[in-house]
């Protein structure tokens, strides 16, 4: 699910940003131009050395290649 356009499903490209502190998880259809926050996906962070962690949880939790 995303705030901008719902549910999003097939070839998708998830990143993790961090920005002042703040991680937000964005995806994108596979090759596409548009990027899209995933709901609910985001958080402070006190070490940006946690953006690492943070993603593999985020792709653990996301990755359904069976539906």
């Amino acid at each position: 699910m995303t705030d901008e356009v719902g549910v999003v499903t097939g070839d998708l490209t998830l990143r993790s940003e961090l920005t002042a502190g703040n991680v937000v998880v964005r995806v994108q259809y596979k090759d596409a131009d548009e990027w899209y926050a995933v709901t609910g996906a985001k958080a402070v962070l006190k070490d940006p050395a946690d953006l690492e962690a943070v993603h593999a949880i985020a792709v653990g939790i996301l990755n359904r290649p069976e539906g």
